[in-house]
């Protein structure tokens, strides 16, 4: 089948982790209803994907984790979301997030990942407010869009560093002075705002915390890393967050790959109302179900290659990504999200009424593709950044800052 995995090289490990997969697929599948109706996972997926080792497929290996090379974690990422959206995202978010701890001491570091690898949620705007205290901070802040938030152990979340009650600015970029805390799940408070169109499951509600002390040790200070924490000092963390973002784009991919397999095993038996055509049969379904399959496979190949080409530079550097690489990537994302959501609409546009109806998956993930390309990683700023990339003007995307 042209929309299949099965063409790209994995090693053992990869492997035996797209295996667990298919084992755990019955238990995604079945609590994918759940989570659309509550508006989060539950934890029937979040346990089985942990004890899967999903989530250690980005943690340091001297802390238990794989640490692998980004093209094998976004082969697992995908098969995820083409099972279901909320879960691939949430896959992606919550391992991706713990990247941060990177940025911590080596205390720090142990404290989160001493008992294996840490599950993170993160809001990242509007920042809040941070004042130093003895020993760290007391922290104010409510962020919304932190995806998973109801089922990861830390959650992370910015604040601006304030005297006075003034934001403290930085004395060469004139910029206010960030840092990100991670604070244990329990002690956050979790507003339900996760009302949407599509990616309902996701539980990306508004986490807050009032006047709480972080201590220095889970404190960090945005900016590029410098100086990682002992075990983060591999390719994978020199990439965030744009890894982080690769898993973002990799949801569109699964569900754009879904929705292909989905009308494949409609048009076997669909013949539409007034008509003795079957669907399979009819020249202008033909031509845009090979149009959307085709979007999909180079959005694939655009992304996996985007990514393979980063992932080696920072391999062989041992510094950063360049702004060249840096570029390519943004291009690969927005190229990405844009192929899979029109083969989505093709897809829709296809299908007839069953593209309407609930028991079939074709109107949740029209939802899901949609919902997708309103993110700020691959919106339609996005494509203003390449443009002004490609210009020679500043870059206006944070996430390239890094």
């Amino acid at each position: 089948m042209p929309t299949s995995l099965e063409k790209i090289t994995t090693n053992d490990t990869t492997s035996k982790l797209l295996d667990t997969v298919d084992e755990i697929r019955p238990v995604i599948e079945s609590n994918a209803p759940v989570a659309e109706a509550k508006r989060r996972l539950p934890m029937e997926i979040y346990n089985a994907m942990k004890e899967a080792g999903l989530f250690g497929m980005l943690a340091p290996e001297a802390y238990g984790g794989y640490e692998l090379p980004i093209t094998e974690v976004m082969q697992v990422w995908e098969k995820v979301s083409r099972i279901d959206s909320a879960a691939g995202w949430n896959l992606a978010q919550n391992q991706g997030q713990a990247c941060f701890i990177a940025w911590l001491s080596d205390e720090g570091a142990r404290e989160l990942m001493g008992d294996g690898p840490a599950t993170v949620a993160a809001g990242f705007f509007p920042p809040g407010t941070a004042k130093r205290v003895d020993g760290g901070w007391e922290v104010t802040a409510r962020v919304p869009f932190a995806s998973g938030c109801h089922n990861t152990q830390w959650i992370w979340l910015p604040a601006l560093k304030t005297e006075n009650g003034d934001p403290v600015m930085d004395s060469e970029s004139g910029e206010p002075i960030v840092y990100g805390f991670f604070v244990p799940q329990e002690e956050v408070r979790i507003y339900d705002t996760w009302n949407t169109v599509g990616m309902r499951g996701t539980g990306s509600a508004d986490a807050a915390v009032s006047d709480i002390f972080v201590p220095d040790r889970r404190a960090m200070r945005m900016g590029p890393l410098q100086n990682p924490a002992s075990g983060f000092e591999g390719p994978l963390y020199r990439m965030f967050p744009l890894n982080t973002v690769l898993g973002e784009t990799i949801v569109s991919l699964g569900a754009a790959g879904a929705a292909i397999d989905a009308i494949l095993e409609l048009v076997k038996t669909k013949t539409p109302a007034f008509t003795e055509t079957a669907l399979r049969d009819q020249p202008v379904v033909q031509h845009a179900i090979g149009r959307a399959a085709a979007k999909v496979n180079a959005g694939r190949d655009t992304l996996y290659a985007a990514a393979e080409e980063a992932y080696n530079e920072l391999e062989a550097s041992g510094e950063g990504l360049s702004w060249d690489a840096k570029l390519r990537l943004q291009l690969a994302i927005n190229f990405t999200v844009g192929a899979c959501t029109e083969a989505v609409q093709l897809v829709h546009q296809t299908a007839g009424s069953s593209a309407i109806r609930q028991e079939y998956p074709f109107e949740r993930l029209f939802r899901d593709v949609h919902t997708l390309t309103q993110h700020a990683s691959k919106n339609n700023s996005r494509h203003v950044t390449t443009g002004r990339l490609l210009f020679g003007l500043d870059n206006d995307w944070t996430a390239l800052d890094f």
